[in-house]
């Protein structure tokens, strides 16, 4: 399932990033690997706050559709 869709509070497994070569680096250069743990900590105004690893990034709705969880 996509990100986005995850509850919130809730530890979940990256199981694959999906999109353009550019995409997937970007998201892989925040931490978005395969077998990474991630947990979303809130949604505001159409973001997801993302806690992975020992950092909280925001990403759009767009972005973390590509992130599969």
């Amino acid at each position: 399932m996509p990100l986005y869709m995850a509850q919130i509070g809730k530890e979940y497994l990256v199981k694959k990033v999906c999109g353009l070569e550019e995409t997937k680096h970007h998201l892989k250069n925040l931490g978005f690997i395969p077998g990474a743990q991630v947990s979303i900590v809130s949604v505001m105004c159409g973001n997801i706050i993302v806690q992975i690893k020992d950092a909280r990034v925001a990403v759009s709705k767009e972005l973390a559709s590509k992130i599969i969880i």
